[in-house]
Order: structure tokens, then C-alpha cells, then sequence
């Protein structure tokens, strides 16, 4: 029986993110004054700890290590609403990390070790099997590309998640093409910017309204694809796609923009919202997360 007060599972990386952010402008072999901070991350955390505050009860699905660094994290998650019963402490796999790169131009680069998480593959899954989380499950799930393409597939096909919402999100442009077996789900809505849509699919598409239909039409039950701060686009099958536009706001911050963007357009769904104001409410609250307006 799952844990009492869960609304939505968020599976996959949960790690600890290492932030180099300067307010210059930053080229290959930059060295400048900045910031660097440590802070919880990862797709699946960055989800959670959105929805948490959007007001939902969500659950982490991942793998943590039982080393120091394992131990302040959950402690950590605990602080931001987080549950962490369900998550797989490993004695043997360290805790992942994420470190990037920011300047006044963006991200300049990231590295993601998220090799625990790979290596534990679907042992994180174990409390569909051991009775703690219904099974065939049907609540809502975020998901994230940091999975391996096996375990992907795996859920996939899986009758355990067949009836299940699933929301999920690429982790990066590099693991896009891990998404291609969801595509077919029933319930499946994905989160991907323009170019995670142009590789998923194979097509160069000139905005976000084509690149949505594009996914739909390769099967897809749902896309919702971004642009940076241009215009937006959700398109579902056999419904009129939907664009928005982004308000315009000093960029100050981008690693986790498409977390908040994806965790509020679930949670404004959650309660209740029509497409366009889950659309609406999704591009505000990330203008107002790149603008530094709110906690990291």
C-alpha cells in the first residue's frame, strides 16, 4: 500500500548539483569571479521539490548512497517536502553528482554522474513489487531521461505503469532518443524543448507548434515543447494545439528552468486547470524561476 498523502512519484535522479554561476559573459577556457554552490538536484528532485511547492505531496523513485554525502541529501529532501521511503539506498553506489557551468550567456557547461542511478537500473522500482505502491499503478508520475534506455523500455511495456499518467522530461538534448519507447504509452505526455524534439523525431522543426504536432504524430498521446523565451506550443491528439508566449524577464538563471516549467504545468493540471491555463501558468512560473525571483 503506497505511503498515505502521495499524489505523484517522480522517477529518477536524485543528486547533488554543484553550481558555477558568474554574472560575465564566459567562452571555452573563461576564468572569472562567480559564485558555486551546492544545492539538491537532479530531474526527478528539481520535479519534486517544484510540485512541493505548487502544493502537491510528491515521492521520490531513485537511488541514493548510503555514504555522507547520501545522508545530507535526504536530510535535505526532507526540508523540501520530499518523501524518501520509497528510494533505494545502495551500500555500494555512491551518490550522483551534477556540476555546471553558468554565466551571463547561459549555460557553458554541465557534466552529469548519474552512474549510480544507471547502475542500480530497476531495483529503484522494487516497492511496485514488495507492496509498498499499488500495482498496475494509475496516479500521476513524472519521469526522467536520466534512466537507462532498458529500464525506459521497461516501463514502457510494463503493465504496471500502463494505466498511469506519465509526464516526462528528456534531462537533456544527449538523451532524447532514450524517450523513443515511451512514445506509444497511452497516458504519456512529453516535455522537451525544440531541439529534444527535432532529435526525437529526426526533423528539423522551424518552432514549437510544429515540433508538438510532430511528436504527436509519431505517437505521442501528448507533447509539450518549449523555446527558450520564445513562443511555446502543447499539442494533443485529436485536439487543437495550443501556443503561449513567455513574458519577457532578465534571464539570471537556466539549469532547472524546464523542471519548473513542467512541474507547474502538472500541478496547475492537478488542480483542475484547462490547457491553456496550465499552458499560461507553466510559462509564467518559469520567466518568474529564470529571473532569480524565486528560490533555487
Amino acid at each position: 500500500m503506497q505511503p498515505v498523502g502521495l499524489d505523484v512519484l517522480c522517477i529518477g535522479s536524485v543528486l547533488w548539483d554543484v553550481i558555477g554561476r558568474s554574472a560575465a559573459v564566459m567562452r571555452v577556457g573563461s576564468d572569472v569571479p562567480g559564485r558555486i554552490t551546492r544545492l539538491p538536484g537532479g530531474v526527478a528532485l528539481n520535479i519534486g521539490m517544484m510540485l512541493a511547492r505548487f502544493g502537491m505531496r510528491p515521492a521520490l523513485l531513485s537511488c541514493i548512497g548510503r555514504d555522507r554525502q547520501g545522508d545530507e541529501l535526504v536530510a535535505a529532501c526532507g526540508t523540501l517536502g520530499l518523501d524518501t521511503r520509497l528510494v533505494y539506498r545502495s551500500d555500494d553506489l555512491p551518490t550522483d553528482r551534477y556540476m555546471a557551468i553558468e554565466g551571463a550567456n547561459g549555460l557553458i557547461a554541465a557534466i552529469a554522474d548519474a552512474h549510480s542511478l544507471e547502475a542500480a537500473g530497476a531495483r529503484i522500482l522494487r516497492p511496485f513489487e514488495d507492496g509498498r505502491l499499488a500495482s498496475p499503478y494509475r496516479g500521476l508520475v513524472a519521469l526522467d531521461g536520466n534512466l537507462t534506455l532498458a529500464l525506459l523500455s521497461e516501463i514502457a511495456d510494463s503493465p504496471v505503469f500502463a494505466g498511469a499518467d506519465l509526464r516526462v522530461a528528456p534531462a537533456s538534448p544527449g538523451k532524447a532518443d532514450r524517450l523513443r519507447p515511451l512514445i506509444g504509452h497511452p497516458g504519456v505526455t512529453l516535455y522537451v524543448n525544440l531541439e529534444e524534439a527535432g532529435l526525437l523525431c529526426q526533423v528539423d522543426f522551424p518552432d514549437a507548434a510544429s515540433a508538438a504536432e510532430g511528436v504527436v504524430a509519431r505517437g505521442a498521446a501528448r507533447a509539450v515543447v518549449t523555446d527558450g523565451g520564445r513562443t511555446a506550443a502543447e499539442a494533443t491528439r485529436g485536439a487543437q494545439t495550443l501556443t503561449g508566449a513567455p513574458p519577457p524577464v532578465m534571464v539570471t538563471r537556466v539549469t532547472g528552468a524546464g523542471d519548473t516549467f513542467m512541474a507547474a504545468h502538472m500541478a496547475a493540471e492537478a488542480r483542475g486547470a484547462s490547457r491553456h491555463e496550465a499552458l499560461a501558468e507553466a510559462l509564467q512560473r518559469a520567466a518568474i524561476y529564470v529571473s532569480g525571483d524565486i528560490g533555487p
